[in-house]
Parts: structure tokens; sequence; C-alpha cells
């Protein structure tokens, strides 16, 4: 994309969470954040209305739950990238996020070290999967960094023993 600015829209409920999200994308000054949201509904309109190149989207939203607005954002805004940031670690969560068309998942407790990596393998169209899903049956999905990718090792070497940042349950 050149020098030009990427555009994310944020959609979590939980401002504190949303905070530490836009501390770490202010790391990469052409991440603009053009918009924070709190639910599902208002992120839908706002995906159609901003057309942004990210969403970064929590799954237990209210008004409308994340998946089914990820379904509604990839139907009116086919440009949009979408990468999931929550809690929610079954893999039948992860993989019905990721049915919808989303390009990643990282999970909250992750995003400290993967958020940065997660957004600029969805923005160059790969996919992205939390290291710590990694033990989950998403093979048939190929939506994981294989083991010996760069990538991967260079996760596996950053990953925080403790993180500071604990989302409310």
């Amino acid at each position: 994309m050149g020098t030009s600015a990427i555009r994310v829209l944020i959609v979590e409920d939980y401002e504190p969470f949303r905070r530490f999200v836009v501390s770490i994308l202010q790391q990469q000054p052409e991440l603009q954040v053009i918009c924070e949201l709190s639910d599902g509904i208002a992120a839908v309109r706002k995906a159609q209305e901003l057309q942004p190149d990210l969403v970064l989207l929590d799954i237990g939203l209210p008004m409308l739950n994340g998946i089914e607005a990820a379904r509604q954002i990839c139907d009116l805004c086919p440009r949009s990238a979408i990468l999931f940031v929550s809690q929610e670690n079954s893999s039948d969560i992860v993989q019905g996020a990721l049915a919808t068309g989303a390009k990643g998942y990282v999970i909250k407790t992750d995003a400290g070290s993967e958020l940065l990596v997660a957004v600029n393998a969805v923005l160059r169209g790969e996919r992205f999967l939390s290291c710590s899903l990694a033990s989950g049956d998403f093979s048939d999905s190929k939506t994981a960094y294989p083991a010996n990718h760069p990538e991967r090792q260079k996760l596996a070497a950053l990953r925080p023993r403790n993180v500071a940042i604990r989302p409310r349950s």
C-alpha cells in the first residue's frame, strides 16, 4: 500500500482493552485508527460507511455478536480484511469466526506479542492464527502459519510468560 495510511476500525466493548489495542497499533505509523466502536450493529453501519482496510473485531459484543457482524461486514465491505481479537478459544467458535471470511484470529492474552504480526499478515492477504490455538485442529482451514514459518518462530521466541492485560470474562 506504499506510504498511504491503512485505515483500521476497532470493535471492542471493553474500553481498557480497546485502549491497549490502539496503543499497539500506534507502534506502526501507517496504521490509522479511523473509528472505535463497542457494539456489533454500530460496527456493521460504520464499516459500510467508512470502508476500512482492516476491521479488528471482538466476538462477545452487545447488540450483535462479532461473528454475525463479520458476516455482514464481509458482504458489505468485500475489500475490508477482518481480524478477530477475542478471548474465545474454543475450536467451534474459532472455526465459526474464520468461516465468515475473516483472515485471522488472535487470542486477547496473546495480543501483546502477536497483534502486529497478525495485522501485517492479514494485510498481506495471509491467514493468521494465534499460537495459543496451535494445538487445536484447524488443519482444514489452513489458517495457522506452519511450524517452520519464520513468523511462527519469531512469535514462539517473543511469547510472554505472563500477560499484563487481563480481559474481562
